[in-house]
């Protein structure tokens, strides 16, 4: 069997990528043989990885590729310090990169300020791609003022340009990388993630004490600024104005930048918006089951292919996405999109109301997207397209499965429960401010346009037919 080096972030490093390979790897390992290198002292909280497969320091790869030389060396790359030791890597022992963010730019900015402190290495990167405008970024970026621009700067070249190959999980990221390393090859494999049984959710709403006949939109991930819960604040107000039990559950972490109490504040939704932070594997697939309308919107975007949200159509749900990105691949009648323009919250607004009201509609869009995941996004699927894609560039004998799937780690049931329950969003109870107090009053007297609402449904209805 071929041997592969596979260089990822793994559990318990808080990380999407950590579990994206702990459900790939058991798939993969049908067809190779896998050693896994992770960070030096990080202990796997999945015991089947130690049990399968060996296990190695990132550090040791270089030696060990040259005392051994592997037939494929993998690196998941994405933008966050749990890559510092995989660029490192990387940099030594050039191989197969899996670009997971398209923006590497917050990645470059920590790893050379906080990780080989070096400043002034960060600044001649920017400046040597981005000429004066990226030096002007820089620093504004290393005075803790964090630009919308460098998503136009997305400072991979380092990754892109010392790569062998290039595998993404979208042909927006293959696009645009061809622009900035058109040397490099590159092709797409489509993301996998686990197709589990649909679940009743009926007892799970019941642990939310939400009162009757409740209404629940979730968003899921790790929230920021980009994640436009304001837009979503506004539609859970516009949905309780009409008489609808609305409450929004952000399942995931919040950004220490992301003022989600103020914003909480300013839309007057304190009572029905609800967190839980970063919840476990059983309690992600339980919150999926027990919403109405999921929410995965983002802009900018970082190039990044959401494991959240073929999660979330692969469980069914209707789901409403920005029409922006990768997200531009998924299929209309599978999602619903959402505008970047003015008619954003209306549009968001009309979904709300058009699942609420509509349950055939939320029933068929659900349906379609599951059926969506099943063809094209299974762990299965994903694995045999890595190998396709890897036998046709290094020009191996072709790949079959060689054994069963290594272990079945699939996440307990929802239906044993939520054993982490949103906790309500802790609002200042000090006076908002002048210019908060304003956008409140105004928000008050402004209605919402019935007329956009009667348009976004109708554009739904069009697009979903």
């Amino acid at each position: 069997m071929r041997r592969i080096a596979y260089c990822s972030p793994i559990n318990p490093v808080h990380s999407g990528i950590s579990d994206y390979s702990e459900e790939l790897l058991p798939y993969m390992a049908q067809y190779v043989d896998i050693t896994l290198y992770i960070d030096d002292g990080v202990v796997p909280a999945n015991p089947f990885l130690a049990t399968h497969l060996t296990i190695r320091p990132l550090p040791a790869l270089a030696h060990d590729h040259a005392q051994h030389p592997y037939d494929a060396v993998l690196y998941h790359m994405g933008n966050s310090p749990a890559h510092f030791g995989i660029y490192d890597a990387a940099q030594r022992t050039p191989g197969v990169v899996v670009l997971h963010d398209l923006v590497l730019h917050h990645f470059m900015l920590q790893y050379h300020a906080v990780h080989r402190h070096d400043i002034d290495g960060y600044r001649a990167l920017a400046a040597k791609y981005y000429g004066d405008n990226g030096t002007h970024i820089a620093d504004r970026m290393l005075q803790g003022i964090f630009d919308d621009a460098v998503f136009d700067m997305p400072l991979c070249q380092p990754v892109l340009n010392g790569a062998q190959l290039l595998i993404s999980h979208s042909q927006y990221v293959v696009d645009h990388s061809a622009r900035i390393a058109p040397a490099t090859a590159a092709a797409v494999v489509p993301m996998g993630v686990p197709v589990l049984p649909q679940t009743d959710a009926t007892a799970l709403r019941a642990q939310f004490d939400f009162g009757p006949d409740p209404f629940v939109i979730a968003s899921f991930g790790h929230v920021n600024p980009y994640k436009r819960v304001e837009q979503v604040l506004r539609v859970v107000r516009n949905l309780r104005r009409a008489g609808v039990n609305a409450h929004y559950i952000i399942v995931g972490s919040v950004s220490p930048n992301f003022a989600l109490a103020a914003l909480v504040r300013r839309t007057g939704t304190a009572e029905c918006v609800h967190v839980t932070g970063y919840v476990s594997a059983q309690d992600f697939g339980a919150y999926v089951a027990a919403a109405d309308l999921c929410i995965n919107l983002r802009h900018p975007t970082a190039g990044e292919t959401s494991a959240s949200l073929l999660r979330l159509l692969a469980a069914g749900k209707p789901t409403a996405i920005s029409a922006s990105g990768s997200f531009l691949e998924i299929p209309t009648d599978c999602a619903m999109h959402i505008p970047l323009d003015n008619s954003e919250t209306d549009m968001l607004t009309a979904c709300a109301f058009l699942v609420h009201q509509h349950p055939a509609f939320a029933k068929t869009i659900g349906a379609q997207a599951r059926a969506l995941i099943e063809r094209t996004h299974t762990l299965s699927h994903s694995a045999a397209q890595y190998m396709q894609v890897l036998t046709r560039h290094y020009g191996w004998e072709e790949q079959t499965i060689q054994r069963p799937v290594l272990w079945d780690d699939v996440p307990a049931s929802a239906e044993n429960g939520i054993s982490r329950l949103p906790q309500p969003v802790l609002v200042p109870a000090s006076a908002p401010s002048a210019f908060a107090a304003a956008a409140t009053a105004h928000a008050e007297t402004t209605p919402w346009a019935e007329s956009s609402l009667r348009n976004s449904i109708a554009t739904l209805f069009k697009k979903n037919s």
